[in-house]
């Protein structure tokens, strides 16, 4: 195994020397992305649709236990971040996490974590586009929602086809408007808390006097569980656009010390005060989502519409990030031979080809919303509901390797390092399995577990297929 090193400034972000002719076009990514426009990407990647409005159902299956739910899920999720920023910080990547298990386990595990993580991308696109639309046509009804899906699509396309810094400014006021949202809430919620909005001080008795503060025992826990870990999704795009930056190595790092903590208050902060303020049962948190009933219930005027034109934002933000994601994922991937050659072409600093391909799939995905939704579309949104926590447990297992070799043969390198190494890694590694052990148990996530299954196993058996025939070739 080669030695690892920091990577040379005239290579790719991977770390490699740029393609030469067609493939490529003798360009490289751009390095067109600040300081800033990271550490709004690391804060606003993962507040999104599912925290706004999904969280309901989480609140309503544990009750004010919600809590304990998204602290569990939040240390998870800031140890996974944790760990990125660490292999990323060392080694910057445009595949990221792709790009480490490829040189720590394999090709095959490269081509396996980077092609899942792409395939959820796209898929989250479609759903994205798809929801923003109908929001929309809410607004303007004499406009189908499909016209708007399809204009939310060309829009973020073209956008992703132009210089990374167009990518960052769009991220950056996206990422803005929802941690201001997130923030007012919160000062809102506190005002709730102590009597001075609202109907008055509610006390403890949203949180006790209902059923206690597991109303529904364990079961309604994992429910919660479950549906907090995937509202957190989203928080590996900063360390893939960390490669685009003008200091990749600083920049990943300070982005990933400022969000761990921010994001552990603004999602638990959150869902405290949600829980605090109005009954767990009030089929409102569900059917409007709970930010929205907590705002009603302190009397802010519009706060549906309010609650709306940020969701919209949010929705809009994760389709941009998603289509920057896949498309630098698949960049990446092409450049090491486990794609189409033509994709890996780059002009303007812009992997376009990739851009466009991401995007076609994305549509696809849209289309069989559209036409197939109990059947095709159904099966690709269940096997991303799994991917995020696979693409975890391949970041777990990469770090355990990479820190190891790095601290024998590049110290330097670890200027960002995972607390309580090695402990703390085995801990995220074993409540990952757990996670997947828990979704046997309800028949929903046993299905999302059988199509995630299946897309697993193709992938590696075709990384396995092609890294046996790499092998053989260059033995001969």
């Amino acid at each position: 195994m080669a030695p690892t090193s920091a990577p040379p400034a005239t290579g790719t972000p991977d770390g490699t020397k740029p393609a030469a002719g067609p493939a490529s076009g003798g360009q490289q990514l751009s390095h067109g992305l600040k300081q800033r426009h990271l550490s709004m990407i690391a804060l606003g990647g993962v507040i999104g649709a599912g925290l706004f409005v999904g969280s309901g159902a989480g609140i309503a299956a544990a009750g004010p236990a919600i809590i304990l739910a998204f602290a569990l899920s939040g240390l998870l999720v800031m140890l996974i971040m944790r760990m990125l920023g660490e292999m990323s910080a060392a080694r910057p990547a445009s595949g990221s996490f792709s790009v480490h298990a490829e040189k720590e386990i394999g090709p095959w595990a490269g081509i396996t974590a980077g092609w899942m993580y792409w395939v959820m991308l796209c898929c989250g696109v479609a759903a994205e586009a798809t929801a923003a639309g109908k929001i929309v046509n809410g607004w303007i009804p004499g406009v189908s929602a499909w016209v708007w899906v399809g204009l939310f699509m060309v829009f973020f396309c073209a956008s992703n086809l132009t210089a990374v810094k167009n990518f960052g400014e769009f991220e950056f006021w996206f990422a803005a408007i929802k941690v201001a949202a997130i923030i007012t809430f919160l000062v809102l919620g506190g005002l709730g808390i102590a009597g001075v909005l609202g109907p008055g001080a509610p006390g403890t008795a949203n949180l006790t006097g209902q059923g206690g503060f597991l109303p529904n025992g364990v079961d309604g826990l994992i429910i919660g569980l479950l549906a907090s870990v995937f509202a957190y999704g989203g928080l590996e795009t900063v360390t893939i656009a960390a490669a685009e930056s003008d200091d990749p190595q600083k920049n990943v790092a300070n982005a990933v010390r400022t969000a761990v903590w921010r994001i552990a208050i603004f999602y638990i902060g959150s869902m405290a005060l949600v829980v605090t303020l109005v009954s767990w049962k009030d089929p409102a948190v569900v059917s409007d989502g709970p930010y929205v009933t907590v705002l009603s219930h302190l009397g802010v005027p519009a706060a549906g519409t309010i609650m709306q034109v940020v969701v919209l934002v949010a929705l809009l933000s994760a389709m941009n990030a998603n289509i920057y994601g896949a498309s630098r994922m698949a960049y990446s991937l092409v450049g090491r031979g486990q794609g189409p050659k033509a994709l890996a072409k780059v002009s303007g600093g812009v992997p376009r080809r990739a851009v466009l391909m991401s995007c076609l799939f994305g549509f696809g995905a849209v289309l069989a919303a559209k036409f197939w939704p109990e059947t095709v579309f159904t099966w690709l949104m269940n096997t991303t509901g799994v991917a995020i926590l696979v693409v975890w447990l391949f970041i777990c297992v990469v770090q355990l390797r990479m820190r190891r070799r790095l601290e024998r043969e590049a110290p330097e390198l670890l200027t960002v390092k995972m607390w309580g190494f090695p402990y703390l890694t085995w801990v995220a590694m074993a409540a990952v399995a757990g996670i997947l052990a828990l979704m046997t148990t309800t028949e929903g996530n046993r299905e999302q577990l059988y199509a995630a299954g299946v897309l697993v196993a193709v992938l590696t058996v075709a990384g396995l297929l092609k890294q046996r025939r790499d092998a053989a070739a260059a033995l001969r």
